[in-house]
């Protein structure tokens, strides 16, 4: 059967191409040898049910050991009811699971688990099943954001809580490990249902997740050269991996989504048999429009969390600098969704989250605005599938200027930007793309990179903040022609002053030519 690169659900070695994560399974298994107990709340689609599956994979083929990897997946709610139905229910998911790892206890089980009708009797035979298995348990359950907020769960780890306080004396799992987004160390048990203000933590045992679930280049590399051999293309591993890292911060969602279309949509439209790094970036233009419930869940993430939506428009569209804790509950809650990252400060954990979030923040902010025939696309054409970005620019000009006599110019202040990204998207939709790199700087520089057939085109967003700010970011922006490898580039100046002189014009900056116009 050939292998395909897979982003829904569990990846299969046999059936799908894999990153190497056999560093990171060493890492986990470390924490299991310990004994350790702990969560992997990473965000959706991060490799979680893979890590569980290759963990339980790992410990079945040694002696020692005998796992449970379960889920709470499809179980459904009325395991949940009561404790009669959760204590029943879980040992029909061990008496399941022990078919596969150890089938001497399946007799044991059925035998015994017509008993089982509390949580206390439950504690009970886990001791019991520890002692008839003579070898180390692992208790693995997935998906347990499912029951995060029920009550009954929150006293089955309190109640998995002491048994680990009590091992010495009445044997149990010798690891359990919990997987989903949320962490259940944050989770809270009411001490007395009468008492709404005194809380315990029902999981403060747990030891810390520390292991980097994001794919990194030398992870993808073996993974890329495996396809490479299978489907006899030609690529560079190396050059691809760094090119896939830097739209993805190593997101595994994303690394495989990328290279899917690559090899089922970009690949085949090609005369060679070969990827390159600008394929990754055709890629990732193309997988940024599409709906996906990845994408999904972003948007509602931030829909439903306003202090987390403002967090993201001041580092996307304000581009304000400004120092931020882990500890703020709304950065915790950034880094929990995988919107953020702490890296050098907390920024948006990848490029294409970025544009994601930039598209949807330009139509929010911008349906109130009609452009009407200013950004007819024809208008724009020039000879040899070029661009007159020259003309989009004065084009936009002539647009805010008479947007500023009619509509609200506070509104136009504070969405600048965003109304010039959606301008120049009818323009280039069809023929190219953009991609958009925030600067944090004193003028708070948006660069947006647009690809237009063949042609590349830079154009730098940024706010006026007086005359010797302004040549410093001429400079900056020159530099990064240079590094571009073009000799000339476009400037978009939000003016925020009162009177404003909506001039334009080219000037020579260090050898570059720079277009400018002032709105």
């Amino acid at each position: 059967m050939q292998k395909e690169f897979n982003i829904t659900g569990l990846c299969r070695p046999a059936k799908h191409y894999m990153a190497d994560v056999s560093g990171k399974l060493a890492q986990v298994y470390k924490l299991v040898e310990k004994g350790a107990y702990f969560v992997i709340n990473r965000p959706r689609q991060y490799g979680k049910t893979t890590m569980l599956y290759s963990l339980a994979a790992f410990l079945q083929k040694k002696e020692d050991y005998i796992v449970f990897n379960t889920s709470f997946e499809g179980i459904g709610d009325s395991i949940f009811e009561n404790e009669k139905n959760f204590s029943a229910g879980f040992v029909k998911l061990l008496t399941k699971h022990a078919s596969v790892s150890a089938p001497f206890l399946m007799d044991w089980l059925n035998q015994n688990k017509a008993e089982i009708d509390n949580l206390e009797a439950l504690s009970s035979l886990i001791t019991s099943i520890a002692i008839q298995a003579e070898k180390k348990m692992v208790l693995l359950i997935d998906e347990v954001d499912k029951s995060s907020n029920n009550q009954l769960f929150i006293s089955f780890l309190a109640m998995l809580r002491n048994k680990y306080l009590e091992s010495d004396n009445f044997p149990t799992f010798h690891s359990v490990i919990l997987a989903g987004v949320h962490d259940v160390k944050s989770l809270k048990l009411k001490l007395r249902p009468d008492d709404e203000q005194k809380y315990n933590s029902p999981w403060n045992i747990a030891t810390e997740f520390t292991v980097d679930m994001n794919l990194q280049v030398a992870e993808m590399i073996p993974m890329l050269e495996e396809y490479a051999r299978d489907k006899q293309v030609t690529l560079d591993a190396t050059a691809v991996a760094e090119r896939l890292f830097y739209y993805t911060s190593g997101y595994p969602f994303l690394v495989s989504k990328l290279c899917k279309t690559i090899d089922e949509q970009i690949l085949p439209a090609k005369t060679a048999a070969n990827w390159t790094p600008g394929d990754v970036e055709l890629a990732a233009s193309m997988i940024v429009k599409e709906n996906n419930t990845n994408f999904d869940s972003l948007i509602k993430n931030l829909e439903n969390n306003p202090d987390l939506y403002n967090l993201v428009h001041k580092k996307l569209v304000d581009i304000e600098y400004q120092s931020y804790s882990i500890h703020d509950p709304t950065v915790s809650q950034g880094l929990m969704y995988g919107i953020l990252k702490n890296g050098l400060g907390i920024s948006i954990h990848n490029r294409i989250y970025e544009e994601v979030i930039y598209a949807y923040m330009t139509s929010k902010a911008t349906s109130q605005v009609l452009l009407g025939a200013y950004n007819v696309p024809q208008n724009f054409r020039l000879p040899d599938q070029r661009l007159n970005m020259e003309a989009v620019l004065l084009k936009f000009q002539a647009f805010m200027k008479e947007q500023h006599s009619k509509k609200d110019a506070d509104f136009l202040e504070r969405n600048g930007r965003l109304v010039f990204l959606a301008f120049i998207k009818p323009i280039i939709n069809g023929s190219g793309y953009d991609f958009k790199e925030p600067q944090i700087s004193e003028e708070r520089r948006l660069d947006v990179v647009i690809t237009y057939f063949q042609h590349r085109y830079i154009t730098e967003l940024k706010i006026w903040r007086g005359a010797k700010v302004h040549a410093e970011g001429l400079a900056q922006l020159a530099d990064y022609l240079e590094r571009q490898g073009l000799a000339e580039g476009y400037l978009l100046v939000f003016d925020q002053g009162k009177k404003k002189s909506w001039k334009s014009g080219w000037e020579v900056v260090q050898g570059k030519r720079v277009f400018g116009v002032w709105v």
